[in-house]
């Protein structure tokens, strides 16, 4: 009798697996703007449900990054205490204050999976203002710490937290809750887009006065990039480009030493480049050119010796391109390219789910890693002028690892509430 029940439950249960994906497939096709993508429900309905809502790929790729990343941070910057101005720090200081920030960004991120996104929906706008306060704060002399002449970190001990990275993530949330509550005048300019521009505008105004271009130019591309996803009409996207292109040249124009960095980024070979505004962009070249094609191994770049400067930050790609060559540096870029591909495609499973939000949050966090890491590795391999921003999950920086690994806890949480819904149940 037992073997008989048990038998009748596992059809039912294959029977009804079977028309939920009918069903979904269906609707799919007649009113879902995007496809679904393949998912085993009936592998995920048992009690391994809710580790396999995780998507497993993904992390694995995040954990490659961050720990390839943690051994070349120890690599480029194990000779820094030979310099007279590290000279008080040991060799693994730089490495053990990255293993701290990865372990704390892991403790924060598991925290930010278990918050639903009604939440992050419902705190936008207060965020938003953290945000914007923050980056007012840094500017404060006894609040924000200077560093080669640029006020961008706030102390906090262990940590130099800086507000811009914070940025980036509330302007994703702000920018998708906006979009969401705009959604029926998306296409009238000053309704929907000339409020965000504004909002956009004043966090690049505390930006610029740090100053961090680099930062303002991501976020205002995030914001713009939202705006398209979100359904801002193709002439009003291309009016906003161009008066984000305008804004950006005038920057420009109006800033000798960043017209000088074009200069130098257009000839970096010049001797007039090669010692001033071009000596970062020089140096990486020639360490991407030392490593020909399988490079000359783990810590036995030179360029690190004191030639390249941060080294450990913002031209670690260099470093990577010396020490693994063009295999090491394709690596990197197809695991980025991989990941900002599997974000966008979890942001567009949540919008054919009808969940608006949670689908322009994860494309914002694609966008914000694609467009971020294609900036650094511009600049690394002499592509685009020199701007100051990390490669994602893998350079040097206690705040940019923490945000980055809650960006990514964000995108996990939305792909296992997409799974959740694809089963039947509720968020």
């Amino acid at each position: 009798m037992s073997a008989l029940w048990s038998r009748i439950t596992d059809w039912s249960a294959g029977l009804l697996t079977r028309t939920g994906v009918a069903s979904l497939q269906g609707s799919a096709e007649m009113g879902l703007p995007v496809n679904l993508g393949s998912y085993d429900y009936a592998k995920n309905s048992g009690a391994q449900g809710k580790i396999q809502n995780i998507d497993q790929t993904l992390v694995w790729v995040v954990v490659a990054l961050l720990m390839w990343g943690m051994v070349m941070v120890y690599s480029a910057s194990i000779a820094m205490p030979d310099n007279p101005k590290f000279a008080r720090y040991s060799q693994t200081h730089f490495l053990f204050r990255h293993m701290i920030s990865i372990l704390l960004g892991f403790g924060v991120a598991l925290l930010a999976f278990q918050v639903p996104l009604e939440m992050w929906e419902k705190n936008a706008r207060p965020l938003f203002i953290v945000a914007l306060v923050l980056l007012a704060a840094v500017l404060i002399p006894f609040i924000g710490k200077g560093v080669n002449g640029a006020r961008r970190w706030i102390s906090f001990g262990v940590m130099n937290f800086q507000p811009s990275e914070f940025a980036k993530l509330a302007v994703i949330i702000y920018a998708s809750d906006y979009m969401v509550r705009k959604m029926e005048v998306k296409e009238r300019f000053f309704r929907a887009v000339l409020p965000m521009g504004a909002a956009v505008g004043l966090a690049g105004i505390f930006l610029l006065a740090e100053p961090d271009m680099g930062a303002f130019l991501v976020i205002a591309i995030i914001a713009m990039g939202i705006l398209f996803l979100g359904g801002v009409n193709a002439r009003m996207f291309f009016l906003i480009l161009a008066i984000l292109v305008f804004a950006f040249a005038m920057i420009i124009a109006a800033s000798p030493w960043r017209r000088e960095r074009i200069f130098a980024y257009l000839d970096p070979w010049d001797p007039t480049h090669t010692l001033g505004k071009g000596y970062q962009l020089s140096h990486s070249l020639i360490a991407i050119g030392r490593g020909e094609i399988f490079g000359v191994g783990l810590g036995g770049s030179v360029e690190k010796l004191h030639w390249l400067p941060e080294a450990h930050t913002d031209f670690l790609l260099a470093v990577i391109g010396e020490e693994f060559g063009l295999v090491g540096v394709v690596a990197v870029i197809g695991m980025f390219l991989w990941l900002s591909r599997r974000i966008m495609v979890i942001g567009r499973q949540a919008l054919a789910l009808d969940r608006t939000f949670a689908g322009l949050v994860a494309q914002g966090v694609g966008i914000w890693i694609g467009f971020q890491s294609f900036i650094n590795m511009g600049v690394n391999l002499g592509a685009l002028p020199t701007k100051g921003l990390t490669l994602p999950l893998m350079s040097y920086g206690g705040s940019a690892i923490l945000l980055n690994m809650v960006a990514i806890a964000i995108v996990l949480r939305i792909d296992s509430e997409n799974k959740q819904m694809m089963r039947g149940g509720r968020t």
